[in-house]
């Protein structure tokens, strides 16, 4: 098992790195529907909602670039789990409210008509993602990354 690890940690950069990367792409050229879509949910001031939805996509863009490569992956992939945490908790207080909106997770977002929104998939998605996150910090080393390898330590005897 410990050979395929590596592998792992290789595929799970690429999903989560590729789904912020993609999301933070499709997002930032149109920051005023990012902020729509974030001032959605509701849960916010309209000010920060609106702060939020400009720096969200970059952030994601950002932590997207980082994971891919394998730089920093440890802190990378913990800041890529705690907002895909961020983004259940979210989507779940917008389906407990009964608010009908599109996430916004990769562009658009809003309002959508009533009883049309589905947020059991985008929940599995992003619990998903997350713990493809958890999985990295946990096991930072992978195929292919920046980050180097530690060296184990050799034991000196007689001193």
């Amino acid at each position: 098992m410990k050979a395929f690890m590596p592998w792992l940690g290789l595929l799970s950069r690429l999903v989560l790195g590729g789904v912020l990367l993609a999301a933070g792409l499709l997002k930032y050229q149109h920051l005023d529907k990012s902020q729509m879509a974030v001032r959605a949910y509701e849960m916010l001031p309209i000010a920060v909602a609106n702060f939020i939805g400009i720096v969200l996509p970059f952030a994601e863009i950002g932590l997207g670039i980082l994971i891919i490569l394998g730089a920093g992956t440890r802190i990378s992939a913990a800041l890529g789990s705690v907002l895909m945490l961020v983004f259940v908790i979210g989507i779940s207080q917008a389906w407990a409210r009964g608010l009908s909106i599109d996430c916004g997770c990769f562009g658009g977002g809003g309002q959508v008509e009533p009883g049309t929104a589905n947020y059991l998939p985008e929940l599995l998605r992003d619990a998903g993602l997350a713990a493809l996150g958890i999985y990295l910090f946990r096991n930072p080393q992978s195929k292919f990354g920046l980050d180097k390898s530690p060296q184990p330590q050799k034991l000196e005897k007689g001193i």
